[in-house]
């Protein structure tokens, strides 16, 4: 049977994680557009969704929703637990609320939205390849370690940073909305101003997340992207020197 594009409704309640993956599997089927009531901290929602499918999540999706993802979009209503977007290859993830940790593990490719604060851990092992440039959004502040090890793709913090900002990463940049304080600068990175190439893109991400996040904001983003640094590997292998040859 065909998919169709008006949405289905699904109350998933106290449902077991398999249990209400089936159901959200079977609705997908029949429904490109699939809402989620009473979500409660279920698993794995929207695993290898591809392309042409969306999911609406009100309520709190429980850790790994998204992982795989291969083209489909999740908007969330809500906080989103641990490790979003899991190894996404594509497709957006919208969170009108926080997130947990390592959002965008291993993220190939794709863009989450997250509205306010994330946990730790966030884009660990990012990475990109030809023209999948991966991309994470965070409206807030970020726990410890983000970016951590990150191998390529962009991550905009709109707040401030934990400790351990950026630790082993040796590809794709970071944008920071003004200048660190040098102890935040690991060894191994640089920290400078955007330039613009830097705030073309920067405009481009900064518009997609006022539009998501319209009339929740107590006033838009600048998108101008003014007053923006970029965090980035100094070479290509920073750490060499802590390898052996």
């Amino acid at each position: 049977m065909a998919a169709t594009e008006t949405p289905a409704c699904v109350s998933l309640g106290t449902a077991h994680f398999r249990e209400a993956n089936e159901k959200v599997r079977a609705a997908l089927d029949e429904f490109d557009v699939v809402e989620l009531h009473d979500v409660y901290a279920q698993r794995y929602l929207g695993c290898t969704m591809p392309k042409g499918k969306r999911l609406k999540i009100h309520g709190t999706p429980g850790n790994d929703m998204a992982c795989y993802m291969d083209g489909g979009e999740i908007e969330v209503f809500g906080n989103a637990q641990d490790q979003i977007g899991n190894t996404m290859n594509d497709g957006r993830i919208v969170v009108h609320g926080r997130c947990g940790d390592a959002a965008g593990y291993g993220m190939r490719g794709g863009t989450i939205l997250v509205r306010d604060d994330c946990g730790w851990r966030v884009g660990i092992h990012m990475k990109e390849y030809e023209a999948h440039r991966p991309a994470i959004v965070i409206g807030g502040d970020a726990g410890s370690f983000l970016g951590e090890y990150m191998a390529g793709g962009v991550i905009v913090l709109l707040g401030k940073p934990g400790a351990y900002l950026a630790t082993g990463m040796h590809g794709g940049v970071i944008y920071t909305k003004g200048r660190l304080e040098g102890p935040s600068v690991m060894a191994g990175l640089v920290h400078e101003p955007a330039d613009e190439r830097d705030r073309e893109l920067l405009r481009s991400l900064l518009s997609e997340y006022n539009r998501a996040f319209a009339g929740e904001l107590e006033e838009p983003v600048d998108e101008t992207a003014q007053g923006f640094y970029r965090l980035r590997p100094a070479s290509s292998r920073p750490y060499a020197s802590m390898y052996a040859n």
